[in-house]
């Protein structure tokens, strides 16, 4: 029977910027449930896709899609289409999530605090003039800045701006990758990522993931070994790590996000806790942080992952 051998085809490649990140995400994934005898195959998104999902008619699609299409709904919107089921948030709520600025409404209108932001279309930074508009920026949020793509993750295109004359440059990389950009007051303290997941109990937080960088938390600081420093369990007070996993659950549920999450935090020195932004389809890949988490907890990851596919054959 499926729910006792389910056959779970991965999705993961597609077109974005981070492709790489994605094939890797699957792969190890992919590893982790046939170790504990689960049946998969991995699929890249590119025209045979839907013929094959078709053909196999799998129990479980797991989209472990990174970037555009992969979490902003769209491909999750052709696995309902299909009638398939699928591991992690439907696309509806993804689409909420994957926009930066809606989700710090959302989760801003339920309590939690985050940062001053905001958001600037390519087109308007155009027409109103650029020194205008990033003077204006400036006079209100103060330095330092984040400049960040409004939609994206891997923190491409992210850059952290403490002079007025290196923001016009933080915001043409910003627009390399999405045509609106997000800035936003930057915030200084501990920075943590915490992973929430739900196998049919309700979601959880895993424990909080510190990172310790030798400068900014880019791309090449999360996914090439070396350059940054994690603590799984993070360094922080019992009562502190209770408030930021309550933090990454409500943000959880207040968006409407199933399955898994990873939500992203600084801790200020004052104590505030400050919500960045969440991920429906958080990296899998040997550095990342959800399976750091997940072990610290004590958890086999290909029994976590069976689990998340069983739970997605419920209800």
């Amino acid at each position: 029977m499926a729910a006792e051998s389910p056959r779970v085809v991965v999705l993961a490649g597609g077109m974005s910027h981070e492709r790489d990140v994605s094939l890797r995400s699957g792969r190890r994934v992919a590893e982790a449930l046939r170790s504990v005898g689960v049946e998969v195959s991995v699929h890249d998104v590119d025209a045979d896709l839907v013929p094959a999902l078709a053909e196999l008619r799998p129990d479980v699609v797991w989209p472990l899609l990174h970037g555009a299409s992969g979490e902003d709904g769209s491909v999750r919107d052709v696995i309902q289409l299909l009638g398939l089921r699928m591991v992690g948030t439907g696309p509806r709520e993804s689409r909420v999530a994957w926009s930066k600025p809606i989700a710090k409404t959302v989760v801003a209108r339920a309590g939690l605090s985050t940062p001053e932001f905001v958001t600037l279309p390519q087109s308007l930074f155009r027409e109103l003039g650029a020194t205008r508009v990033l003077s204006a920026i400036v006079d209100r949020l103060g330095l330092p800045l984040v400049v960040k793509p409004s939609r994206g993750g891997s923190a491409l295109g992210v850059n952290l701006v403490t002079s007025a004359d290196d923001l016009p440059r933080a915001m043409v990389d910003c627009f390399a990758y999405s045509d609106t950009a997000l800035v936003e007051r930057a915030v200084a303290g501990t920075e943590l990522a915490v992973s929430v997941v739900d196998t049919g109990s309700g979601p959880v937080a895993l424990p909080a993931v510190e990172i310790v960088t030798d400068g900014q938390y880019d791309y090449d600081a999360r996914y090439n070994p070396g350059r940054t420093e994690y603590f799984a369990p993070a360094r922080l007070d019992s009562s502190v790590a209770a408030s930021i996993a309550a933090v990454a659950v409500t943000a959880h549920e207040t968006l409407g996000l199933s399955g898994l999450s990873r939500t992203d935090l600084i801790v200020t020195a004052e104590g505030s806790i400050e919500f960045l932004e969440v991920n429906v389809s958080p990296g899998m890949t040997e550095t990342s942080l959800l399976p750091q988490a997940a072990e610290a907890a004590g958890h086999n990851l290909g029994d976590l992952y069976r689990s998340l596919v069983l739970a997605s054959l419920v209800g």
